[in-house]
């Protein structure tokens, strides 16, 4: 399965897959938000869009990686933010090759540490990350805080 780094040619696609993950999340539909956000995060580089393309070319994937930092272990690491596959390409191993050549990509980037998280009843998606090494942290609750601000797109 063909994973690649996303380009300005994939947004179109790229924004319905986004729009899909969104839904997924229980969003309202928003393919103009999801095309502006996608089109930004290509202009800016600010994360790391890989995508996954069936036989014929589509886009059937893709996973998100946001750079951050850690003063504790005083290197780099990333979040990978998004996993996401179309509903009609699951179980076919799209998105465990969208996790391998994430991990991939962070190992040849010298990133020491990736994260995660999701949604508590996400059951499917836990499986995949267990059989793929990744650990549960036992060790620290996560907290978040919503602003009113605009959203950033």
């Amino acid at each position: 399965m063909p994973v690649r780094p996303a380009t300005h040619d994939d947004l179109s696609a790229l924004a319905e897959l986004l729009d899909g993950y969104r839904r997924f999340y229980g969003q309202a539909a928003d393919l103009a938000a999801a095309t502006d956000f996608a089109a930004r995060r290509l202009a800016l580089g600010d994360s790391r869009l890989l995508v996954e393309a069936g036989l014929d070319g589509t886009l059937r994937g893709f996973v998100q990686l946001y750079p951050t930092l850690s003063t504790v272990q005083l290197a780099p690491r990333w979040i990978l933010g998004d996993l996401f596959v179309a509903p009609e390409a699951r179980r076919q191993g799209v998105a465990k090759a969208l996790m391998n050549a994430a991990r991939n990509l962070a190992e040849s980037h010298g990133i020491a540490q990736l994260r995660l998280q999701t949604q508590v009843d996400n059951h499917s998606a836990k499986a995949l990350y267990a059989s793929l090494g990744w650990r549960r942290d036992d060790a620290f609750d996560h907290y978040a805080l919503s602003l009113p601000t605009a959203t950033t797109r």
